[in-house]
């Protein structure tokens, strides 16, 4: 088995390039057959990854957090060149190892926090085959995400995190959770269309201070967003909290974190396997804790069964 190893050296603010030489032990340690290499920009993990599957590696391994992961997905998914999408077999293994600021994906997928425990979960070679969401934002750019689109408020979280530069997990983002509820967010009057099990379309018009499309069960290293929601269960778990004073939203952190919030008259929980989310004033938005928008007008989301197979 050969293995390509992305690294980015400023996931975790730094903690990417410190775990290095460990990284480079652990794998030596199991005797697995490896090339590393590190990113040098935002974005150039999507480019390394594809490349890395047409040379033919084995098993694509993402060492960051979740934006790191995020990347190589997006570019395992460009070299398949749509045919996962198709109902072909899996675009090939993917390994995780958690260095970053925020390791949701690897989490949900059962990998551990120290790297020792993460590479032998590499070694293992146990797999499992995951959904993935394809995302098109005002009907052009497209990407694809293992876990989560979070718009309004989740969004103006992930702009805020940015600002604490030394914190990892739950320490980063409670922070930024706090600081966002005073911000001034305001409801975005929205239109939510779904579709149910047997193809029929639902819509929604309310004002939403957040909507999240999760495929995974957990966001900001600690909120239990979609409790319900697994990786290959074929649907998205969609969260959706109408218009709240600031008050009932500090209340409702602790809901979040244990994922009781589903119980809450102001939320909604649905599921489906395609959603699109319309605003004529703009949404502010991130997929899999990276930001991508602040003013896109429409959001679509749709489920892509059984795409890649994770290391776990």
């Amino acid at each position: 088995m050969r293995y390509k190893v992305i690294v980015n050296p400023l996931a975790g603010h730094g903690f990417g390039a410190k775990s290095l030489p460990r990284i480079k032990q652990l794998l030596s340690e199991q005797a697995l057959d490896f090339d590393l290499v590190t990113t040098a920009w935002a974005g150039e993990a999507v480019e390394l990854a594809r490349q890395a599957v047409l040379d033919g590696y084995d098993t694509i391994v993402a060492a960051g957090g979740d934006g790191t992961y995020h990347e190589v997905v997006n570019g395992m998914m460009a070299a398949a060149d749509g045919r996962a999408t198709a109902g072909g077999p899996p675009v090939g293994d993917l390994g995780l190892l958690p260095v970053g600021s925020g390791c949701d994906f690897a989490w949900m997928v059962g990998i551990p926090g120290d790297l020792e425990s993460a590479c032998l979960k590499l070694a293992g070679r146990k797999t499992r085959v995951i959904d993935l969401g394809r995302l098109t934002i005002d009907d052009t750019e497209v990407r694809y995400f293992d876990n989560s689109v979070g718009i309004g408020f989740e969004g103006v979280v992930t702009v805020q995190a940015r600002r604490f530069k030394r914190l990892r997990g739950l320490a980063l983002y409670l922070p930024a959770v706090l600081h966002s509820v005073f911000v001034g967010l305001k409801p975005a009057h929205s239109l939510i269309e779904y579709q149910d099990d047997e193809g029929q379309t639902h819509r929604l018009e309310l004002d939403v201070l957040m909507a999240d499309v999760y495929n995974g069960a957990r966001g900001g290293g600690a909120f239990l967003i979609a409790p319900q929601a697994r990786l290959d269960d074929a649907h998205f778990d969609i969260c959706l909290l109408g218009d709240i004073s600031r008050f009932k939203m500090l209340r409702m952190i602790p809901l979040f974190l244990k994922g009781t919030h589903v119980q809450h008259k102001d939320v909604t929980m649905l599921r489906s396997r395609h959603v699109v989310i319309t605003c004529a004033d703009g949404l502010i938005a991130h997929t899999d804790g990276e930001l991508i928008d602040r003013q896109a007008q429409r959001i679509e989301c749709e489920l892509l069964p059984q795409c890649v197979r994770v290391v776990c």
